[in-house]
């Protein structure tokens, strides 16, 4: 298991703090069972969120380049090329197809 970087633990350590907070806050419990369930309701989250935080690693940017220089190495289908008229025009609706309709 990886150790825990300094971003996930402070993630961590706020939700703890702040979710705990907003719970006791909330719940305005005032029996010692109940500030134990908020607490360990607090840690779990804290837990999870820092666990959630993503690693340091390659980023995307970097994924991607390194995904594009791979299929750029291999040759691409070839495929027609449509005439310039072509590339621009809409397309052609079927006849009847548009019966009906308000003109834009």
């Amino acid at each position: 298991m990886p150790r825990p970087t300094a971003t996930q633990l402070v993630y961590g350590s706020a939700t703890v703090f702040l979710s705990t907070l907003a719970m006791l806050l909330l719940s305005q419990t005032q029996t010692g069972i109940g500030v134990a369930v908020i607490a360990i309701a607090g840690l779990g989250l804290g837990l999870l969120v820092a666990m959630t935080v993503p690693m340091p690693g390659k980023s995307r940017v970097v994924r991607r380049h390194a995904a594009r220089a791979k299929s750029a190495a291999a040759p691409a289908p070839l495929t027609a090329v449509p005439a310039p008229a072509e590339r621009f025009a809409p397309p052609r609706p079927r006849a009847g197809a548009r019966v009906g309709e308000h003109s834009r």
